[in-house]
């Protein structure tokens, strides 16, 4: 079980402890969960409260930042990188996905730091409610996903919920989270077709030499594996893969 679900737990516990005993408690005490209004018409929590939500949320921090960010488009380009080179399992499945999450902090640390100068600093100074500060958090996040999500992405999820979504109008969440990693999808796809060329025409010139020559038992792979990296080394191909997949997302 992880730690989130550990301290999850307690805080639920807590909050069940309060609600049972309130003939116990001190009348002079607040409630251990409670909601009132404020004064500008919105919703004020208390402490106990806030961080039972938060806790939920960081239950679905991993998904969030799979499918909200750049990191989608990163791990499967480099898989596909690997498989096209046919070097196994190097890099290994950590280090992929460690390239990918720093990569991934890389391009999106300008949005990371809008959604903090316009939402987290505030409500951490007590200025906005936890409200005000999870819809001001959206909107860099928002922006940036729908840069990068094409139209015709937008336009099916946006139909099949029945909502009339736009690039330029106001796009739900709901609509706007699945129709970009569709989109993420198609770009990684079509990202790796390109990088599979130069290393599949390797391949079928070793194969031809070899059938030319006689050598039809003697696997490909083993000949062709070589000429692959040397093609990568020398051409500096972390340098331009990784080059290239930032450069890729429109700013």
């Amino acid at each position: 079980m992880s730690r989130a679900s550990i301290n999850l737990g307690i805080v639920l516990l807590t909050a069940l402890a309060g609600f049972s005993a309130p003939a116990v408690a001190d009348p002079g005490l607040l409630p251990l969960v409670s909601v009132s209004s404020n004064p500008a018409g919105g919703q004020t929590y208390t402490l106990s409260l806030q961080i039972l939500l938060v806790m939920t949320a960081l239950t679905l921090l991993p998904a969030l930042l799979m499918l909200t960010t750049s990191f989608t488009r990163f791990v499967i380009v480099l898989a596909l990188l690997r498989q096209a080179m046919g070097t196994a399992q190097t890099p290994s499945n950590q280090v992929l996905l460690g390239i990918s999450l720093f990569l991934t902090l890389f391009v999106m640390g300008p949005v990371f730091d809008q959604i903090y100068e316009q939402s987290v600093a505030p409500y951490m100074a007590e200025q906005i409610e936890a409200g005000e500060a999870f819809e001001r958090g959206q909107i860099p996040l928002r922006e940036f996903m729908l840069r990068q999500t094409r139209e015709s992405d937008l336009s099916l999820f946006a139909e099949m919920a029945g909502e009339s979504a736009t690039i330029a109008g106001p796009v739900p969440l709901r609509v706007l989270i699945p129709a970009f990693v569709t989109s993420e999808l198609k770009t990684a796809f079509q990202i790796g077709f390109v990088m599979f060329i130069p290393f599949l025409i390797i391949d079928l010139v070793v194969a031809s030499v070899l059938m030319s020559m006689g050598m039809m038992m003697l696997s490909p792979v083993i000949i062709s594996f070589p000429f692959k990296l040397m093609l990568f080394v020398l051409a500096d191909g972390w340098n331009l893969v990784m080059g290239m997949l930032a450069n890729s997302f429109v700013t």
